[in-house]
């Protein structure tokens, strides 16, 4: 094995746990977890919680029903749950909605 191939994978080998782990964070009424294809995002119900997810403020606004209002990046946008609608940028598709919590999946897109 070529010695940059031989560095290359090490290199990758010790840094994939420090990129794992920096992909979840917790907050105020949220939790979110990251991945290459965006962020899932779960909001506690109930609670004044707003996460930076991809370098832009998310927020849950409110829920009528089945639809839930986020603000995101200063942007409102109402998404029915199951469904995509675009905010600033993002993809944003709400999962679920309980009595105790909202999921939201965030996604660039790319």
């Amino acid at each position: 094995m070529p010695f940059r191939r031989t560095v290359a994978l090490c290199a990758f080998a010790l840094l994939t746990p420090l990129v794992a782990a920096a992909c979840t964070a917790e907050g105020p009424g949220y939790q979110s977890d990251c991945a290459v294809s965006g962020c899932t995002v779960t909001f506690t119900r109930g609670v004044n919680a707003k996460a930076n997810i991809l370098g832009v403020d998310a927020e849950l606004v409110a829920v009528n029903g089945n639809t839930v209002t986020l603000r995101v990046g200063g942007q409102e946008v109402n998404v029915p749950v199951g469904e995509t609608q675009p905010a600033n940028g993002l993809n944003i598709t709400v999962q679920e909605v309980t009595q105790e919590k909202v999921v939201v999946k965030l996604t660039t897109g790319l």
